[in-house]
């Protein structure tokens, strides 16, 4: 479970007081209100208990290098159109995990065959993990849409990939037993289906969410 978008160290602290595993930051992002800057990153990272995420949009190589020596997260998450020669190269020249989003369009069907060829590039390239996530190419927006995308597709990539699979993309209490039964995935990516407001999270939501989530996984 990463819960993703933690802007604050209470969210952060919420996170661990219901059992996420990982907790996600935004860090430069222009287009997501979740974002944060390097220091804060480094701030939060520094107070949180459990394994700290940074997401980056279509960063340089040498500008993630550089974020990763400032903040010393656990792993990289890469959210724009960063290839497998990038993510090699990362994975050569550092010591966290990397771990790749690839996306689902909104409201259409999604080509299986090229998602699964890009997830099998990434796997040779050294990615440590995938993460199905939607975009909403109308409001030029990469995760965080608080919309689904089509889990029929995401579970047949699931299947046949190599590395464990996160799922994102408009999770929330109603849909996530559902969300996880089709697509079994290795783990949960959760962001707007836990927040009051964008960037805010609800301790009620996060409780019910999560308490939603181990149920399920109790009985696959």
């Amino acid at each position: 479970m990463k819960l993703c978008g933690t802007t604050t160290i209470d969210d952060a602290q919420m996170a661990v007081d219901y059992g996420a595993h990982y907790s996600g930051l935004v860090v430069e992002v222009s287009f997501s209100e979740r974002s944060i800057t390097i220091d804060q990153a480094k701030q939060l990272r520094q107070q949180t208990l459990i394994p700290t995420v940074v997401l980056f949009f279509n960063q340089t190589t040498d500008w993630v290098l550089s974020a990763v020596d400032r903040i010393s997260p656990f792993a990289v998450q890469l959210l724009g159109h960063e290839s497998p020669a990038q993510v090699n190269e990362l994975k050569k020249n550092s010591e966290v995990e990397i771990w790749k989003s690839l996306f689902m369009p909104v409201n259409k069907p999604a080509n299986a065959a090229e998602l699964t060829e890009q997830v099998m590039n990434y796997v040779d390239a050294g990615a440590d993990s995938i993460l199905l996530d939607t975009v909403d190419l109308s409001q030029n927006r990469f995760g965080g849409t608080g919309k689904t995308a089509d889990w029929e597709v995401a579970a047949e990539i699931t299947k046949s990939c190599l590395l464990p699979v996160f799922l994102s993309g408009g999770l929330n209490q109603q849909n996530i037993a559902e969300a996880i039964r089709v697509v079994q995935p290795s783990g949960i990516d959760l962001c707007s289906g836990v927040e009051i407001s964008k960037g805010k999270r609800d301790r009620k939501k996060v409780r019910g969410l999560m308490t939603e989530v181990k149920q399920v996984a109790r009985k696959l």
